[in-house]
């Protein structure tokens, strides 16, 4: 089936992220607290949340340590304050960046934001710029390692409501709608199959490319300052890096 591979990046995003767990873990435990904030503390009334426990598993957060976030949060609900904001904008030769904030402080976030795509030598835009660009899916990844049988895979995944099915060099990657996402996940996860990652995205509808070496430096720093920025929670761009 058809698709831009993701699955190329994707070690290389987790190799990153393993050497920055500390504040990985803090970002997984606001989205926890939050998710519990506005649909309750039981995983399995509360869709939501059951998600981000699978996406903070992905990200090998302990299972006591999603248990603790979780606790805390369902006993202090009143002193979680935080909300999301999404920023859109360009970066070096048009590449379209989309960044999901969840702040405490938005005029924080908003700066560091902003100055981060000063940086990168792209600008900020406003609301809808290039969100257009995007379609937001689920999107799950599988080692090949971690399947016997490429074809089982893909019929216990388009059986369970998957929208399409990728085969790469390294691995597999399972698109769904946001809809029926949990559904997928759900169904790969009892029949025990690991999973790289499971997040439901914004995908790129198409990629820009970019050649010159400046602009290629530019982006890097673009999204590494948008990397360490403790407000900031998702980044999606259209890069073919």
């Amino acid at each position: 089936m058809s698709g831009h591979s993701k699955f190329s990046n994707i070690k290389h995003k987790k190799e990153k992220a393993d050497s920055a767990k500390g504040k990985i873990f803090t970002k997984l435990g606001r989205e926890l607290a939050v998710a519990v904030k506005f649909g309750g503390a039981d995983p399995n009334a509360n869709s939501t949340l059951k998600d981000i426990i699978a996406k903070a598993k992905s990200n090998n957060m302990p299972n006591d340590t999603i248990d603790r976030s979780i606790k805390k949060a369902a006993g202090d609900v009143s002193g979680i304050n935080y909300e999301t904001i999404t920023y859109e904008g360009y970066g070096p030769n048009g590449v379209a960046v989309i960044v999901e904030t969840l702040t405490d402080n938005k005029n924080r976030a908003a700066a560091n934001v902003r100055n981060a795509f000063t940086k990168g030598n792209g600008n900020m835009g406003t609301s809808g710029c290039v969100s257009f660009m995007f379609d937001k899916k689920g999107l799950i990844m599988i080692e090949k390692s971690a399947v016997a049988d490429e074809d089982e895979l893909m019929l216990l995944a388009l059986d369970s409501g998957a929208t399409d099915f990728n085969a790469e060099d390294d691995g597999y990657e399972i698109i769904t709608s946001p809809e029926d996402f949990s559904k997928v996940r759900e169904a790969l996860e009892n029949a025990e199959i690991e999973m790289v990652s499971a997040e439901v995205e914004m995908l790129p509808q198409t990629y820009t490319k970019l050649t010159d070496p400046e602009d290629i430096k530019k982006m890097n720093k673009l999204l590494d300052l948008l990397d360490e920025d403790d407000d900031v929670n998702n980044v999606y761009h259209n890069w073919e890096d």
